[in-house]
């Protein structure tokens, strides 16, 4: 950065031919492989992840609950993807602050130095339970209005908020998939459908039934698993977290492709 700032400043002073000198002298004295290092150093710190994840937890949930499995999900994809992606996990009520982020990491696509030839492709999903999957819903189809493409939706028992609809998917989703339970006082949506068939593929609507809770329920609020058993056994069952974190995993190389890049990116103000 040093040298750069250097060479500015000399071009400015004295013309290019004081430049073409001080260029020989700079190759002659730098160790061109060290300043080449650091270089790439600077580029990979700056650069966001090509990956963005983002939760919604349900209910009144806290964001940081670590008893819940949208929390623990995030976290172990953090620890085990470190930079190579980004999680945030955000309460259902807290849509703007997620839209805002979302369009913020793209901005920071957009305007980060590519380290190869090609530009960095951006790859986004968005899962949630309960009015957390509903959130998700809600989320995409405000990122649609900004022509931003979503790589997978994924909703977990999902309840719809406010009377609005969260059965149909928009057509910026590439895929969507549903896990839900019929049972009790609040149970998710059964079925979810594309808008636009040709350019969302529904993975699925996926039923689960129980009879007993899992074990891993044990440290939910007891009126949880009193009131809302089926609700909250799926949300804590882990075949369910399990085939969520494979399906993100396996998305997990960017999917994107350049022309949609392009237009979403650095759409936010």
């Amino acid at each position: 950065m040093l040298i750069e700032s250097i060479l500015e400043y000399s071009t400015r002073l004295a013309g290019p031919h004081i430049l073409v000198r001080f260029v020989g002298v700079v190759l002659l004295f730098t160790p061109m492989s060290g300043v080449a290092q650091n270089h790439r150093q600077e580029l990979a710190a700056t650069a966001p992840a090509s990956t963005l994840v983002v939760g919604f937890v349900g209910g009144f949930v806290h964001a940081d609950d670590s008893r819940h499995s949208e929390v623990q999900l995030s976290r172990r994809l953090q620890a085990k993807y470190g930079s190579g992606v980004q999680v945030e996990v955000f309460k259902n009520r807290d849509k703007e602050k997620a839209r805002k982020a979302i369009l913020n990491w793209f901005n920071l696509l957009e305007v980060a130095p590519a380290t190869t030839n090609e530009r960095p492709e951006a790859s986004l999903i968005l899962f949630g339970h309960s009015w957390g999957g509903s959130a998700v819903v809600y989320l995409a189809r405000e990122l649609e209005k900004k022509r931003v493409p979503v790589t997978l939706t994924i909703q977990v028992d999902s309840v719809r908020k406010h009377g609005q609809d969260d059965s149909v998917i928009p057509s910026n989703v590439a895929e969507a998939v549903n896990f839900y339970q019929a049972k009790g006082i609040i149970h998710g949506r059964p079925e979810i459908v594309a808008a636009d068939p040709h350019r969302t593929a529904v993975l699925g609507n996926f039923r689960f039934d129980y009879a007993k809770e899992p074990a891993e329920c044990s440290v939910y609020p007891w009126y949880d698993r009193f009131f809302f058993k089926g609700h909250t056994s799926i949300e804590c069952d882990p075949r369910v977290w399990s085939s969520i974190q494979g399906l993100i995993v396996s998305h997990l190389a960017p999917r994107v492709n350049p022309g949609q890049f392009e237009v979403a990116a650095g759409l936010v103000k």
